[in-house]
């Protein structure tokens, strides 16, 4: 699926970090690819789930990937990972993450242009409308039902813009893989 060994040649682009970015639409199977990769890797995993702050967050949750992760480990300094509880609502207190040499990162956004930058392997997953808002409804349960329009919407308007999947290094159907 992925090459590990071309990963571990590719140039690190935040500081000695090389920063594997999985984009995609909700539901698509990023979470899976990236805990596949995390146990081949043995990477952290930064989730965007744990930045965006609330369902108007999209934007914002790629403004602090950059600012609290990627900008700190591009300056060999640990990041602060920020974490927010979608059950109470509020913010946690961050995660410290020592510079890697590996870093997973993946969600909606990961793949944004000014995140993108810091990547060494950008990968963007695809999947069917249909199975996606499937899985996500049933991962996610009746918490993201009400939510789903207006989130597909902030990916639709941050998609037409970044227009991720034209410049991924590797583009996966995740249809294809064993779940």
């Amino acid at each position: 699926m992925i090459d590990t060994q071309r990963l571990r040649l590719e140039p690190a682009r935040a500081g000695r970090t090389r920063v594997v970015a999985i984009d995609g639409r909700s539901g698509s199977g990023k979470t899976s690819l990236a805990a596949r990769l995390r146990a081949e890797l043995g990477a952290p995993v930064v989730t965007l789930e744990d930045l965006y702050g609330g369902w108007d967050g999209l934007e914002r949750g790629v403004d602090m990937l950059v600012s609290e992760v990627l900008e700190p480990l591009s300056a060999g300094r640990p990041a602060r990972v920020p974490r927010y509880n979608w059950v109470t609502a509020a913010w946690e207190a961050p995660l410290v993450l020592a510079p890697p040499e590996i870093l997973i990162v993946e969600g909606v956004g990961a793949g944004a242009r000014r995140a993108a930058a810091y990547a060494s392997l950008l990968i963007w997953v695809e999947e069917a409308a249909s199975v996606r808002k499937k899985r996500a409804l049933d991962r996610d349960g009746e918490t993201f039902a009400p939510y789903w329009d207006m989130w597909a919407a902030q990916e639709d308007a941050m998609l037409a813009r970044e227009r991720t999947w034209e410049r991924a290094d590797l583009v996966i159907d995740c249809s294809s893989l064993t779940r």
